[in-house]
């Protein structure tokens, strides 16, 4: 089957959204009989000095599980797309925590990150999601 970009965008976002690590991976399988590879990784933290670590993060997930190799045209895609999903929420994060999952999920030559966020101080939090996509 073919899929387009919002194919694999939906599955990202449905990887990012996910509770806990056994509903991520019914998840992934259920992307995996799709022909979809998909992962998500956990992360909290002060937004602005953990933009570095959150792309990082995005990268190294995204070797783990299989959905790039190590070539640098690859890695770099990962995290251009990551770059951008933090874009989108950064300015309801500037100087604050944020804290949810990333979701990553590939399918031939699309390839997209997102994060799914709590934005905020204790209890009081925004929520927000962000995507990006990159084409291989």
């Amino acid at each position: 089957m073919e899929y387009d970009s919002r194919d694999i965008a939906k599955v990202a976002i449905t990887m990012a959204m996910t509770d806990d690590r056994a509903e991520e991976a019914k998840a992934k399988e259920e992307a995996a009989a799709r022909g979809i590879r998909a992962a998500a990784v956990d992360f909290g933290g002060e937004f602005i000095p953990s933009m570095s670590k959150l792309v990082e993060r995005a990268v190294v997930a995204a070797k783990r599980e299989g959905i790039i190799n190590s070539s640098h045209l690859e890695e770099g895609a990962v995290a251009g797309a990551a770059r951008e999903a933090l874009t989108q929420i950064m300015p309801k994060a500037l100087g604050l925590n944020v804290g949810g999952k990333i979701g990553l999920a590939r399918c031939e030559e699309h390839m997209a990150v997102s994060v799914f966020f709590g934005i905020g101080l204790l209890h009081l939090n925004e929520i927000s999601v962000g995507l990006g996509h990159r084409a291989l």
